[in-house]
């Protein structure tokens, strides 16, 4: 089959590799019908995760059909039109019973790489390098899904592929910033980002009841977006001071809620921004947070935030005294998407939240390297680059 692997720092091919196979009984074979980029793929790009190897297949946003299935699945059968949630649970461990399933116990075989950066491994994921399991992404023609009675959930008569693709990561990684990190009817939310899944967070505050939604960018087509299509407000950082622009719009007190939908490569044309570029480059840092410590200062007292975005080793210059003296609630983490995904999908289904519009650049799989190209440069308003293998 065809795949796209990652080569090298910052080098993308596609290539020919062998065809997926039935490893275990609780497994399935998903002929991918719709794959899309993700933020947290160009971390992988540039070489900023450990643990990806030369001929890693990328990719863990994705849906399709059913082709084959193990001789313990029960509930999905071959023929279904499914949505599969990026990380793995096996629905039996003490996590996946909490509804915490990017933390399961059971679904990633490489336990030892993320007990030695983080303490504790997370679950499996597709297409994450070796730390998250060392699994084959979505980027192909076919992918195996582990546990698939647990993490694949069919898509609903009507919803087209370009809706629900974005049901694997970005919408229930959105949903899980605004739900967690405790947003309240009346609330005014700050979500640093407006990629897919900032996008996604703000509309979720909105249908969880806030009051006030604030999206800060500097790419126009994204926060054009934000206004037309999720109907919330936006900022452009790069034209204005956000800590003060954020206080004049909340009479002086600041976002109840601030949700970070960045990452480690947050851009910032601000001093802090050029120290952490350079501390990156000399590999004294391994992450650059100037989105989570404006988040962070930014927040009311008392208030709640939620970092998103992905992150991977240690950062520099964290805004410790803020976060006490304002009584802060700190959250963050993978998506739970278990737990998320049918509400979601129904909810799709219903109009109530929109998503085929993030699919601004619709491609094949033998041009995913020049979608990639696109979607990490920001070039011709790339948001999302969708593939169909």
């Amino acid at each position: 089959m065809k795949a796209l692997v990652w080569t090298g720092i910052n080098e993308l091919a596609v290539e020919t590799v062998d065809d997926p196979r039935i490893l275990n009984a609780h497994d399935a074979i998903v002929k991918v019908t719709t794959t899309v980029t993700c933020g947290s793929d160009l971390h992988l790009l540039g070489g900023y995760v450990p643990g990806m190897r030369a001929g890693d297949i990328l990719g863990h946003e994705f849906m399709g059909e059913i082709v084959e299935v193990g001789s313990a699945v029960t509930k999905r059968k071959v023929g279904d039109r499914v949505v599969v949630c990026s990380f793995m649970s096996c629905g039996q461990c003490v996590y996946c019973k909490a509804g915490k399933t990017s933390l399961c116990d059971n679904s990633n075989p490489h336990q030892g790489m993320g007990e030695g950066l983080w303490g504790a491994a997370t679950g499996g994921c597709f297409g994450y390098s070796q730390i998250t399991g060392g699994f084959a992404g979505s980027h192909a023609d076919y992918v195996r899904v582990p546990f698939v009675d647990t993490g694949a959930f069919p898509v609903p008569d009507g919803v087209t592929d370009e809706q629900a693709v974005f049901a694997s990561d970005a919408v229930p990684t959105g949903w899980m910033g605004a739900d967690l990190g405790g947003v309240q009817p009346g609330d005014t939310v700050a979500v640093w980002g407006a990629g897919g899944v900032g996008q996604m967070a703000a509309r979720a505050s909105m249908l969880l009841g806030a009051e006030k939604v604030i999206v800060i960018d500097r790419l126009p087509e994204r926060l054009d977006q934000v206004t037309r299509r999720i109907g919330a407000e936006t900022l452009d950082y790069s034209s204005t001071e956000v800590m003060a622009e954020l206080r004049e719009r909340t009479g002086g007190r600041g976002p109840d809620v601030a949700i970070e939908a960045v990452g480690m490569e947050a851009h910032s044309h601000r001093a802090d921004g050029v120290y952490d570029k350079v501390k990156s480059l000399l590999k004294l840092e391994t992450d650059r947070p100037t989105a989570l410590r404006e988040a962070v200062l930014s927040a009311r007292k008392g208030g709640s935030v939620f970092s998103l975005g992905v992150f991977g080793g240690y950062v520099d210059k964290f805004p410790l005294g803020a976060f006490m003296n304002k009584a802060l609630t700190l959250r963050s983490g993978q998506q739970f998407g278990h737990r998320y995904i049918p509400m979601l999908l129904e909810r799709i289904a219903a109009g109530e939240i929109s998503t085929d519009h993030l699919a601004t650049h619709v491609m094949p799989l033998s041009d995913a390297p020049q979608g990639y190209d696109m979607f990490k440069k920001k070039t011709d308003g790339c948001v999302r680059a969708v593939f169909h293998p």
